[in-house]
């Protein structure tokens, strides 16, 4: 099993420079038959510079406030619509009522998230997949997509009452 975890707040967080160019984000939103608007260049950037990836629409905007733009919170939503619409994105609706987003890496995994700090952390097994897949393929069904969240308290929250990841 692989297991990555990531900070819960992403302000937090100072790796939030680009690794791509606008050029190639650019060409990221033209294949999803997207423009290349300044608002989506931006807003794709910042889920893409982040080490945390899971993020609500509020933090892309203040994460683009903290970078002196002028981008409403709506044309954030909009945008994020969009870019899910499109696939370039992934929406998550965690327990809590929030959605996050995430950028589409083309790869599958599920979600352990703690109900008592937020942390979210990302696993694959290849177990659980297989086994996902006979109980489908039994019942003669066809999987085009599913996601598991597992929801409970990190070992950090369960020992020591603050989270040891962060």
């Amino acid at each position: 099993m692989v297991c990555r975890v990531y900070p819960v707040d992403p302000s937090q967080d100072d790796s939030m420079t680009s690794t791509r160019n606008a050029d190639t984000s650019g060409s990221d939103l033209k294949k999803a038959g997207l423009k290349a608007t300044l608002p989506r260049l931006k807003i794709l950037n910042i889920l893409e510079a982040a080490r945390h990836p899971h993020m609500t629409a509020e933090e892309v905007y203040k994460e683009l406030l903290n970078m002196g733009e002028e981008v409403g919170l709506a044309t954030v939503y909009r945008v994020l619509t969009q870019f899910e619409s499109a696939g370039l994105v992934i929406r998550h609706n965690f327990e809590g009522g929030r959605s996050v987003f995430e950028v589409n890496q083309g790869s599958h995994h599920d979600h352990m998230v703690c109900m008592e700090c937020g942390q979210v952390f990302e696993f694959y097994d290849a177990a659980i997949e297989e086994r996902q897949r006979k109980i489908a393929e039994k019942a003669g069904f066809h999987v085009d997509e599913h996601a598991l969240y597992l929801y409970g308290v990190c070992e950090g929250m369960k020992k020591h009452g603050k989270c040891s990841k962060k």
